[in-house]
């Protein structure tokens, strides 16, 4: 064998085996990008990454509660997940609204009505409860009134217990929490 002849195979064995290593690699790296996959959506479903509360004020938004013989019910997922909501119950004396959110992990129930100004919409920014027509803030842990044209009218909250997965509320507690907040001052 001459020597040209023993060079050329010696360079076809190493570029085959150049080939192998190259594969391999590409197997390696293949493996490796899809467990990186694999292991960002386990992580993402498992809710081990907590998600930070939304920022900037949350606008309420507006939920259906089930009325059953003069008790109110709404979804305790409905409010978590939405942070804060609104709902409608009628009564003799005409429909009432109210609002229920999440403070600190903790849920409030309060009448969302706003009487000199007829908002009854509140959005939730941070600790604090903001009309949405004139802007009164009030304190979101207590329903006191901070600054703003409705401060008087403080936004009483409404008792209520957890059952099945539902906030449930008293049709009496409602109205009676209703009636709280639209007369100026505390009760």
């Amino acid at each position: 064998m001459n020597k040209g002849m023993v060079k050329k195979e010696r360079a076809q064995i190493e570029t085959h085996q150049d080939r192998k290593e190259n594969k391999q690699m590409l197997r390696i790296t293949i493996v490796g990008a899809l467990l990186l996959t694999l292991a960002l959506i386990v992580a993402g479903c498992s809710g081990s990454i907590s998600n930070p509360p939304p920022s900037g004020p949350i606008k309420a938004t507006l939920i259906e509660p089930q009325v059953t013989d003069g008790i109110v019910s709404i979804p305790v997922s409905e409010v978590q997940n939405l942070t804060n909501v609104r709902f409608g119950v009628e009564t003799q004396d005409g429909d009432m609204n109210f609002m229920a959110y999440v403070l600190a992990e903790e849920i409030y129930v309060r009448a969302n009505v706003c009487p000199p100004c007829h908002s009854i919409g509140f959005s939730l920014d941070g600790d604090i409860l903001v009309c949405d027509r004139c802007a009164t803030k009030f304190q979101a842990q207590t329903g006191a009134g901070i600054s703003g044209a409705c401060v008087n009218y403080p936004k009483a909250s409404v008792p209520y217990e957890v059952g099945d997965g539902n906030i449930v509320m008293n049709s009496t507690d409602l109205i009676t929490a209703y009636q709280d907040t639209v007369e100026p001052g505390w009760p």
